[in-house]
């Protein structure tokens, strides 16, 4: 038993080595300029190229419809990535939770640092940063409109107008950025980003206000970008047991994307009430759009860039009217509480693999527990009293069976001898023994594997 325990320790051990090695390699100081530019694999923000064609609007007259792509053609690219020649100004964004960099050039977030999740303990200065300009660790989400011919092109890569360029939450609840363009025709577009306290939920609105005598018709989209380095598939690496990369959400079921399966071809989809993000170890960037209409969800690879887009519905917003595109982001960690505020659906992202029947009960209580006590490490102790407390019944009763094993032992060991040329005859006096000493052997072992998941 001594042995056993011994072996499990070192098993526990090696694993939170491999986990520490990991995470030092994900999150820990980005390389110098220098080794960046001897790099021909990682890819630039800025880099302008042909498969990043704007997509157009569907040609058909109707009001509402899913714009669509050549079925070879990548995704909306960012605003740095589709020829922009005038570089935006850095709104900085400030809340109790996040440190958001937002380029006015379409409003692009091109930086988000996690205030409370330092790299490390003993680093605790060092953040974390989900989205990144950095090359090797480039990471952006871009949101806007897909507009007629000539708008389009003119809205991502106008410079927007905004108020300020320092937003801090402060003691508010929520802070709200504005960012507006127009196209000089009298057609207006505000676009607001919403953030609240201790939310790692960002709400982004463009509201379309049409003061040009024709109708003006648009769509919108959301582009999210990460730089994808090639998995070390090493048994030594814990990144080939965690999932790392895109996940989708169809309405009814979810899938993760193999980023090899991406390199030979986009994933593209058509669905109501679904999502679209990229999955970081502990970590998630996710966009939920509208649920109540269609959305057509395209994921792809080109040069360790994987790039994700949600198209929403085109709508002819009416001489005089105005409407209002809505749509979810989430960046941050997997907190279970905050994603199945915005959509159930989106615990999806957190795989507890075959023991999810077991897993979720346990967290659930874990979290129950946690909001009474508010610390992690007396939630866990708490957690496994209570367990020891429920199993203590079948405990005792495993500590009795093996004491009595223990004493017919003697008893047991002269049997053996006696029959030990005889199988059956050894096998019927075993269980005469059992019978009359009242002895049950699985009895030691189940509470043992009761236990074994936790």
């Amino acid at each position: 038993m001594d042995n056993q325990r011994l072996l499990v320790w070192a098993a526990f051990g090696m694993l939170a080595f491999m986990t520490y090695q990991a995470w030092l390699q994900d999150y820990s100081t980005p390389p110098t300029a220098e080794v960046i530019a001897n790099t021909s694999e990682a890819p630039v923000a800025g880099d302008e190229s042909a498969d990043d064609a704007l997509p157009g609007l569907p040609s058909t007259d109707t009001n509402t419809g899913t714009p669509s792509l050549p079925a070879a053609q990548v995704p909306v690219s960012d605003t740095t990535e589709v020829g922009a020649t005038t570089a935006g100004e850095i709104v900085h964004v400030k809340t109790d939770v996040f440190d958001i960099e937002i380029n006015t050039a379409g409003g692009r977030l091109q930086r988000a640092t996690l205030k409370k999740y330092p790299v490390a303990k003993d680093q605790p200065d060092i953040l974390i940063e989900l989205l990144s300009s950095d090359e090797l660790r480039f990471g952006s989400i871009q949101s806007g409109l897909i507009a007629d011919a000539g708008d389009g092109e003119q809205y991502f890569n106008a410079v927007m107008t905004t108020p300020a360029k320092t937003y801090e939450l402060n003691g508010a609840d929520e802070i709200v950025v504005p960012l507006s363009w127009d196209n000089g025709e009298g057609v207006r577009v505000e676009k607001r980003l919403r953030f609240s306290r201790g939310s790692y939920r960002i709400d982004v609105e463009h509201e379309i206000s049409n003061g040009s005598s024709t109708g003006w018709r648009a769509a919108p989209y959301t582009t999210m970008k990460r730089f994808s380095a090639p998995m070390d598939r090493s048994m030594f690496n814990v990144d080939t047991y965690s999932f790392d990369g895109p996940i989708v959400y169809d309405g009814s079921k979810s899938e993760k994307l193999d980023l090899d399966d991406l390199q030979k071809g986009p994933y593209q989809i058509n669905a109501t009430a679904g999502w679209a993000g990229g999955i970081q170890h502990h970590f998630l960037r996710a966009i939920i759009p509208t649920a109540d209409e269609q959305n057509r969800y395209d994921v792809s690879v080109k040069n360790d860039l994987s790039t994700t887009s949600v198209f929403g519905q085109t709508k002819t917003i009416a001489a005089g009217d105005t409407h209002t595109f809505n749509t979810t982001l989430f960046v941050g960690p997997k907190d279970q509480r905050q994603l199945e505020s915005i959509d159930p659906s989106l615990k999806l992202t957190v795989d507890y693999g075959f023991l999810t029947l077991l897993s979720n009960p346990l967290f659930w209580l874990l979290s129950k527990v946690f909001s009474f006590v508010g610390n992690w490490g007396v939630a866990i102790i708490l957690v496994t009293t209570l367990i020891k407390a429920a199993f203590y019944k079948l405990t005792e009763k495993s500590g009795r069976s093996m004491a009595k094993m223990r004493e017919i032992q003697p008893r047991m060991k002269a049997l053996q001898d006696r029959y030990k040329d005889d199988r059956q005859a050894l096998s019927q006096a075993m269980m005469e023994l059992y019978k009359r000493e009242k002895v049950n052997p699985a009895a030691g072992c189940l509470p043992i594997l009761i236990q074994m998941p936790d």
